[in-house]
């Protein structure tokens, strides 16, 4: 019966989904792609397997140790294990004709990441990097605004947390503020300073860098997961508008001359607040991939998308590196 049933579903054209890897982030994937009415979420992999099957058994979908027993099973899946299994996870379901929806970073290297972005290209398949604050409201409210953008600055620590020290805080938690930034500018990084230093795991707990456009825009981001308190703002300044966000306050103010069309405030400036909801950037990410599945359009965050905030975010590590050798302390 239940073969029936799913071989009804199957001709009705429902995409077959699956995941690859359920632990923190992967389960959410799961629920969400579980919860979608135009695709079945068919299997979960992990290679632990009582991990599997309780993420699984209430979502109705199989539990398996391997991601390769999902092959022939599946028409596109996410892949949310750690960074260091990427490029042998995701290449595996592209070369078996899978769509791929691939957590960040694509993988830890640039020339892995080409080879993955490559193949995707070469066999007609999906491959989107889950670069997830492309999707937040509090992006999609800022990107219209910016129109050309002298100085950046962006800001996001919070408390230690075991979870993501597989890869330096670069990887970890700067790579979304890179991206960000990247699609703001939209000007190749001309030159880059950084500093950072392990504090609690074997890599980079903490990093500040300043990234120089050839636009002339520039960017200073911090990030850290040795923080006392969660802080995640966004400054952006150009020359006829000043814009925070502020993910705390779940709120974006707006700051320009008056007479400009927006409500008057103190000192010849005008003042806007406008409020964005936390919403779920994670089902929009994932309609996003679904929908570049169905359509065979591109997806909003490519293979492309991720290979450009890993060279940036390496060039980050290698300037950080050169500047402890230089105070001799490598």
């Amino acid at each position: 019966m239940a073969e029936d049933a799913e071989a009804r579903e199957d001709e009705a054209g429902a995409l077959r989904l699956g995941v690859v890897g359920v632990g923190h982030f992967g389960r959410y994937h799961a629920e969400k792609m579980a919860a979608r009415e135009d695709a079945r979420l068919v299997g979960i992999a992990d290679i632990d397997h009582d991990r599997a099957t309780a993420v699984a058994a209430p979502l109705g979908a199989d539990a398996v140790d391997d991601h390769r027993a999902l092959i022939g099973r599946i028409d596109a899946a996410s892949v949310a294990v750690p960074a260091a299994a990427h490029h042998p996870v995701v290449k595996d379901l592209l070369d078996a004709g899978i769509h791929v929806l691939v957590e960040k970073p694509l993988t830890k290297r640039v020339d892995t990441a080409e080879e993955l972005t490559a193949l995707a290209e070469a066999r007609g398949l999906v491959l989107q990097v889950g670069l997830i604050e492309r999707f937040s409201d509090a992006f999609r409210t800022v990107a219209p605004r910016v129109t050309r953008p002298l100085y950046i600055e962006s800001v996001r620590i919070a408390p230690f947390s075991e979870r993501g020290t597989d890869v330096s805080v670069v990887l970890d938690l700067m790579i979304h503020d890179i991206d960000i930034i990247l699609a703001l500018v939209d000007s190749p990084v001309a030159g880059i300073d950084a500093v950072g230093t392990p504090v609690f795991s074997a890599s980079e707990d903490i990093a500040n860098a300043r990234l120089r456009f050839a636009n002339g825009c520039v960017a200073n981001v911090t990030a850290s997961r040795v923080s006392l308190k969660t802080e995640r703002t966004l400054r952006i300044f150009q020359p006829d508008v000043y814009i925070k966000v502020d993910h705390g306050e779940r709120s974006v103010r707006i700051a320009r001359k008056k007479g400009d069309g927006a409500p008057a405030g103190p000192d010849g400036v005008a003042l806007e607040t406008l409020d964005f909801d936390r919403g779920d950037p994670l089902r929009r990410e994932i309609e996003a991939f679904v929908r570049a599945v169905r359509t065979g359009g591109p997806p909003e965050v490519s293979g492309a998308d991720g290979i450009r905030s890993l060279e940036v975010a390496h060039r980050i590590a290698a300037s950080m590196s050169e500047n402890r050798a230089s105070l001799g302390l490598d």
